[in-house]
């Protein structure tokens, strides 16, 4: 499948979900399956600093809420609208053919979470009764208390019962219970047989859990060190080996983690987006799940935020800017990222195994293989022309740019790219 993530607030000025919902038609022409929300659930407004993560008060915004941290869980936040408006975002979204996936955060809740007055055994207690507040300064939920996975196991259905919605991506998931998600996507699953299941992590210790994808960290750090550390394309072939196993990983050039966490220098910014398109070749053509962050399909560059938002602005604009639309590098990756998603679902994209033919600096290339048929996949990352030896008998250029074939022989030009079908 491909992901399409939208994180309301940077998805457009208004950042709504009624606002997001005008870009269905545009996300679905892409060829997206599945369209990812980041928390829609009301976020925790205490302002104590005792309980800001430090990426918070770095960002500098002053916004005390963080879509990550949970005020309640059985709410939508006023910010992005109500329960008629995720309704009417669901359902536009299924009327095109898509899925819809929210964001779990069941590690850690905010300060003031509306349970913690009737429950206070709800989240993890140190041993002078003061919350344990982890890494990021929050309250981490008690997962030994069987009344506290109730409740959440309650939120798992809530959202499937109430807004018919078709899977969750769970933050930081490694750090919640196996048992604790085992259970929860049995329910799930009872109610929708093919809901969908996101771990923001590796497959173990949830690979029993019942996991349809999982996190590749280095995949997405392989790019950015590529594109902002100036390594090469071995960074990448490592990852993909460091990820093996036959899991079905996301393939990834940046998330609202990423967005936030390079400030000013975005992709599109510090490198060319003829380049950054290669990037939309690999994570297409390669196996594992196609992720798409919003923005990506107009070569937007501007700064985004995880605390930005109309209210707290800090005179910045931290939205996708999609006045670009119309420019020729918009509509030059819009059109690539669509013919890469239809050459994906067919074979040996679909489903074929990855065979690494070299990754060196500027050059990569890899083949799809199966039952016979083989394709391979070259990239040219850099300024100069790239001679690529081809493991057989090219047949015909599926899709490329720059690219020049002669006999096994496959030319690139600078940023160029293409994938071969090879002669049986």
């Amino acid at each position: 499948m491909v992901i399409y993530q939208i994180f309301l607030r940077a998805m457009t000025r208004e950042g709504t979900l009624r606002a997001a919902e005008a870009h269905l038609e545009e996300i679905a022409a892409l060829g997206t399956d599945v369209v990812y929300l980041c928390p829609v659930v009301q976020a925790d407004d205490d302002e104590n600093l005792e309980y800001w993560s430090e990426r918070q008060k770095k960002a500098g915004f002053n916004n005390p809420r963080n879509p990550y941290r949970m005020k309640d869980y059985f709410a939508i936040d006023p910010e992005y609208g109500d329960d008629d408006a995720l309704r009417s975002f669901v359902q536009h979204t299924h009327a095109l053919g898509m899925k819809v996936m929210l964001d779990l955060v069941y590690f850690h809740c905010g300060p003031m979470a509306v349970f913690l007055k009737a429950h206070p055994d709800y989240i993890v207690r140190r041993a002078d009764g003061s919350p344990d507040t982890g890494v990021w300064c929050f309250p981490k939920l008690n997962y030994t208390n069987p009344a506290l996975r109730e409740y959440m196991y309650g939120n798992m259905t809530y959202f499937i019962e109430k807004f018919d919605v078709d899977g969750y991506r769970c933050d930081v998931g490694d750090l919640v219970p196996e048992f604790f998600w085992k259970e929860g996507i049995r329910r799930c699953r009872l109610l929708k047989t093919d809901f969908l299941m996101l771990n923001e992590g590796r497959p173990d210790p949830v690979k029993d859990a019942g996991f349809d994808w999982f996190y590749g960290f280095e995949w997405t750090r392989a790019w950015l060190d590529m594109f902002l550390n100036d390594r090469g394309a071995e960074e990448l072939k490592a990852a993909h080996e460091k990820f093996a196993g036959g899991y079905p990983y996301l393939r990834a050039l940046t998330n609202h983690d990423y967005a936030n966490d390079v400030y000013e220098r975005r992709y599109d910014v510090v490198q060319s987006s003829e380049r950054v398109d290669l990037s939309f070749v690999v994570n297409a053509l390669i196996d594992g799940v196609m992720f798409l962050y919003n923005g990506d399909e107009v070569c937007d560059d501007h700064r985004h935020s995880i605390w930005f938002s109309r209210d707290y602005s800090g005179g910045l604009d931290c939205t996708v800017d999609w006045a670009r639309s119309d420019t020729p590098e918009a509509e030059r990756r819009r059109a690539l990222i669509r013919d890469l998603i239809a050459l994906r679902k067919s074979e040996p994209f679909t489903s074929g195994k990855t065979v690494w033919l070299e990754a060196n600096g500027d050059r990569l290339a890899f083949a799809r293989e199966k039952d016979g048929r083989r394709a391979v996949v070259a990239v040219n990352f850099g300024a100069g022309h790239e001679a690529f030896a081809l493991p057989g008998a090219a047949e015909k250029t599926l899709i490329g740019r720059g690219a020049q074939l002669s006999g096994e022989t496959l030319t690139l030009a600078p940023y160029g790219y293409a994938a071969v079908l090879l002669k049986d």
